[in-house]
């Protein structure tokens, strides 16, 4: 769908769920890595044109969907402990700023707005079998888990904690022009 507005068209891009990942790494006992990812997101993108030079982006994510291939600890990561999932469903990130390398805006985590940058390739543009125009892109970033509200931890009998505070966020994402 293009948006023809005084100065310029607006071109929206849906993401396209099949064939994109909103992903996380955190330490565990600072020994080992786990990993996890949203079952459940959505987001768009308004750009000018294919150079996204002044990009719109916004993604909701359900807290709920959290999926780490461990129903236990997808549990307690729903519970108030973490993320309190009843109480706030959703994650959101509205963009503020684009560089071509890094994107920029508020992420907001149970009740806790934020700006984060993340580092953003741009992979391009194709037109896949269907006709239908694409975009990729690789998104990366860390955030303290902590200045969000999710402070649960706990320390070992060795005295090493349990989760680490810093949280790496790992996005594929690819989408469809409308």
């Amino acid at each position: 769908m293009n948006t023809t507005s005084a100065t310029a068209t607006t071109t929206v891009w849906a993401i396209d769920p099949t064939h994109s990942e909103i992903s996380f790494k955190v330490k565990h006992m600072m020994i080992s890595t786990v990993r996890g990812h949203f079952d459940t997101f959505s987001a768009t993108l308004e750009s000018e044109d294919e150079t996204f030079d002044h990009v719109k982006a916004e993604v909701v994510i359900q807290t709920d969907s959290i999926n780490t291939k461990n129903p236990d600890r997808d549990g307690h990561l729903k519970s108030d402990d973490f993320f309190n999932a009843e109480a706030f469903p959703e994650i959101r990130f509205e963009s503020t700023h684009f560089t071509g390398t890094e994107l920029t805006g508020k992420l907001t985590i149970r009740d806790v707005t934020k700006e984060i940058t993340l580092s953003v390739t741009n992979n391009g543009v194709a037109v896949d079998p269907y006709g239908q125009t694409k975009v990729g892109f690789e998104l990366s970033g860390e955030i303290s888990r902590k200045e969000f509200g999710l402070k649960w931890n706990a320390v070992t009998e060795a005295g090493s904690i349990v989760v680490s505070d810093q949280v790496q966020l790992i996005i594929d994402a690819q989408f469809i022009r409308q």
